[in-house]
């Protein structure tokens, strides 16, 4: 009986980034692909089981974490990250033929490409109201519905305008940023970790057991004083009550590094709620510099001298001192 193919889930419609992030992925061209109007609705499609894996923004070299994807992979029925891609951005302003920035009065994108936008549309159309959609290329689509809509234009990925020609570009390479990228992460259920490289990254959620003096420098430390680099780490709000915070934290390594392992146990005995969010290869294949006296090595002969000590201990027992009184 031939194998069910696999099928990912993705911040959709078809054409956003999102999408050309998933197809980074060996065996995506092949397999279903499930657009979703939102992070929420990917990640409990991978939950309830009607996805294999989800690929979802989680980060903005312009405007950092993508606060729904925090939200929602830090709360609910675990998941775990498996892999990360990066897609650098660029966007083209579109219309409907015959519409042309003097026309303009509102634009439709995604938060994250109007703040990337921000200063070339203040710039060219100082006057124009921004509309928010779920997607830049719900945006984009909107332009061609036949319910019509309440805005004249749209940012979004070059690749809707070129794939849909009921739509105009007014404008190109928009971007405040030429050297922008969004890091996308696959996300599945539970189940075997990816294979350490050399080159990885760990994710981790911490909530801030309590809201008093030194308590993020204690979670901080347990990375500092074993040798791991944190590539990036916001606090969100739990929702619970005010000043009830979690840390996003990715740090460099794999769970299967000694270092990485052992500051993760360190996080446990600070806060037992930390979720283990994945850890997995690095897109850009860097590997961290580990110093030696915190390499896996160190970590193993560390291990044996201790329990060098305990062996010693338990064969040899301390004796009372020659003519010290007996029990």
């Amino acid at each position: 009986m031939p194998a069910s193919p696999v099928t990912y889930t993705f911040l959709g419609p078809e054409g956003t980034f999102t999408e050309a992030a998933l197809m980074q992925v060996p065996g995506a061209v092949e397999a279903v692909r499930i657009p979703s109007s939102n992070v929420n609705t990917a990640l409990d499609k991978v939950r309830d089981g009607s996805a294999d894996a989800a690929m979802v923004p989680i980060e903005n070299s312009v405007e950092g974490g993508v606060t729904a994807t925090l939200d929602a992979i830090a709360s609910g029925q675990e998941l775990r990250i498996i892999r990360e891609a990066l897609v650098p951005i660029s966007f083209v302003l579109v219309a409907r033929p015959g519409v042309e920035i003097a026309d303009i009065r509102k634009i439709s994108t995604h938060g994250h490409a109007w703040a990337q936008c921000r200063l070339w549309v203040e710039a060219n159309m100082p006057d124009v109201e921004y509309i928010p959609a779920s997607s830049t290329a719900a945006g984009a689509m909107g332009l061609l519905s036949e319910d019509g809509v309440h805005y004249d234009a749209a940012i979004c990925a070059p690749i809707v305008a070129t794939e849909q020609p009921g739509l105009h570009v007014l404008a190109e390479n928009i971007g405040d940023n030429p050297g922008a990228v969004t890091r996308f992460v696959l996300v599945s259920r539970p189940g075997a970790l990816p294979h350490r490289t050399g080159a990885d990254k760990t994710t981790v959620v911490v909530p801030l057991p309590e809201d008093r003096p030194g308590a993020l420098m204690e979670i901080l430390d347990q990375f500092a004083t074993r040798g791991v680099n944190l590539s990036r780490i916001e606090s969100r709000p739990t929702g619970q009550y005010l000043g009830h915070y979690f840390f996003s934290i990715d740090a460099d390594g794999h769970v299967e590094d000694a270092r990485v392992a052992d500051a993760l146990a360190g996080l446990h005995r600070i806060s037992s709620a930390t979720r283990f969010l994945g850890s997995y290869p690095r897109a850009d294949a860097q590997s961290p510099e580990v110093e030696a006296h915190t390499s896996d090595e160190a970590f193993q002969a560390a291990h044996e001298w201790v329990a060098g000590i305990l062996k010693a201990a338990s064969i040899e027992p301390v004796q009372a001192p020659q003519g010290s009184p007996t029990a």
